[in-house]
């Protein structure tokens, strides 16, 4: 059978670059090797399966070449994109069935946002315990190496800014890392004087690296307003540009009276790119 499959980017900047999702409707029962064969296919790092829901205005499902995720922050931004340019959704207020739970999504004219819990953080990890994976002679020292769970678990990483694009990290030293935490993959993050700059690495899930992540920017921002670093409630996050497709992730923060965080909103632009028809046995 055929299969159509939309291509849609998310967290794009000035209308270019972001992350590619593929977002598939789904007209028929699809199995678990199906789904992850059409998303190896797609060759991305995430790809949406949209059907109906009885607890949500939709379901999502997310599958990487590899295996099946809980949350993907760049794929619903992606999907509710190509769904705005279809006249599916209208700017407004609607909600996503997963196996992270019920997200509440915020279309609006330009950006789509995805509502999330606080983020849970976990163990610290110390510096050596990378030596296998990246340089750590790059890391910074003032701050915590940390394992951080935003619908899905990171290793969020401190790094000189100065020597952030030139890691060179061990792909395999990072997904048994990965493995042995119980992680997604390693968010990497340093500071310029004006801003924010990531990178992301998940072999594990058959994701070397990618140029926008929308789960961990959330747990990175709250992370820095935990940690009281360049503590703010709205933080713009760039990413991507060293693999030639710019992003900008932006994260706004609800914080209550006591300064705790109450809520997370990850969001971004997007734009439709393509179509494909693929057959699937």
């Amino acid at each position: 059978m055929k299969v159509k499959a939309y291509i849609a980017s998310a967290f794009s900047k000035d209308n270019a670059g972001g992350n590619r999702a593929g977002i598939i409707f789904l007209q028929q029962s699809l199995s678990v090797t199906q789904k992850i064969a059409i998303a190896k296919e797609l060759v991305f790092s995430e790809s949406a399966f949209i059907s109906g829901s009885d607890q949500a205005d939709f379901k999502f499902e997310y599958y990487t070449p590899t295996s099946e995720v809980d949350l993907c922050g760049h794929a619903t931004i992606a999907s509710f994109t190509l769904m705005r340019e279809l006249g599916k959704v209208v700017p407004n207020r609607y909600t996503i069935e997963t196996k992270a739970g019920i997200i509440p999504i915020e279309v609006q004219p330009k950006r789509i946002f995805m509502k999330q819990p606080p983020s849970e953080f976990f163990e610290k990890i110390e510096k050596p315990e990378l030596s296998e994976a990246i340089d750590i002679s790059a890391v910074n020292d003032n701050f915590d190496i940390q394992v951080v769970s935003k619908g899905g678990k990171d290793i969020l990483v401190p790094v000189n800014i100065n020597d952030l694009n030139a890691l060179n990290p061990n792909w395999q030293a990072i997904a048994t890392l990965s493995e042995q935490y119980g992680v997604i993959g390693m968010h990497v993050f340093g500071f310029s004087e004006t801003d924010i700059v990531c990178r992301n690495f998940a072999p594990l899930y058959g994701i070397n690296e990618e140029s926008a992540t929308g789960t961990s920017s959330g747990a990175l921002a709250c992370y820095l307003f935990t940690k009281n670093i360049r503590r703010q409630k709205e933080y713009i996050f760039q990413q991507g540009a060293n693999l030639g497709s710019p992003s900008e992730i932006v994260v706004k923060l609800s914080v209550n009276q006591q300064d705790e965080i109450i809520g997370v909103n990850v969001g971004g632009a997007g734009y439709v790119d393509d179509v494909k028809f693929l057959e699937v046995i």
